[in-house]
């Protein structure tokens, strides 16, 4: 008796253990889906490579973000340009803002070196942290991809260096301004305050 007893304790308690572990393993609610990933608008659909060490970055990874398309010159009378670049992305980035620099030499030869050299130049001179990528045309008859749809969506090509496109978070091209309207200009400011309160 004794001896079937303790065998109906140890399948009873077998029984129980095998329960538990079924529960532990099985939560109580599944958790929420994850919201989805912001789509890609189609002016992000490209990709180019980082001027640091060409690797490619796909621009999809901005989606969702207001983004300054500028194209640069590291030896131009607006470089100095950099600066207010970059205190403007380090002050709005966390409400998301990200600049975009693009060096090109498209005009007067003010942007003739490497991609390592240009990279040193913009980090050792202005401390320079927002993306930047390498050396492409942004103007003329073989624009960048890019620069083919801001250029058709604003119907106005840089004529010089540091000239900027706004995107807003849906991926609309909002406003186009001159390489004269510095990065503290209140118009562009404006812009961009306003673009990412939307």
């Amino acid at each position: 008796m004794s001896k079937n007893f303790a065998q109906l304790c140890l399948v009873s308690s077998l029984a129980m253990l095998s329960s538990a572990s079924v529960s532990a393993q099985t939560p109580a609610a599944a958790p929420a889906a994850a919201a989805p990933a912001a789509s890609c608008p189609a002016i992000l659909k490209q990709s180019f490579k980082r001027l640091q060490d060409e690797a490619p970055q796909d621009l999809c990874q901005y989606a969702g973000k207001v983004v300054l398309v500028v194209n640069t010159a590291s030896y131009c009378g607006f470089t100095s340009q950099y600066e207010g670049l970059e205190a403007m992305y380090a002050k709005y980035g966390s409400k998301g803002l990200v600049v975009l620099g693009f060096p090109s030499n498209d005009f007067g030869q003010q942007e003739p070196g490497s991609s390592k050299e240009i990279a040193d130049f913009c980090f050792n001179t202005y401390g320079v942290k927002f993306p930047m990528f390498a050396k492409s045309i942004v103007s003329g008859k073989e624009p960048n991809p890019l620069y083919v749809n801001l250029i058709k969506a604003t119907g106005k090509t840089p004529a010089w260096n540091f000239h900027k496109y706004l995107i807003d978070r849906k991926g609309n091209v909002v406003e186009s301004f001159g390489s004269k309207v510095t990065p503290t200009d209140k118009q562009l400011v404006s812009a961009v305050e306003k673009a990412l309160a939307m």
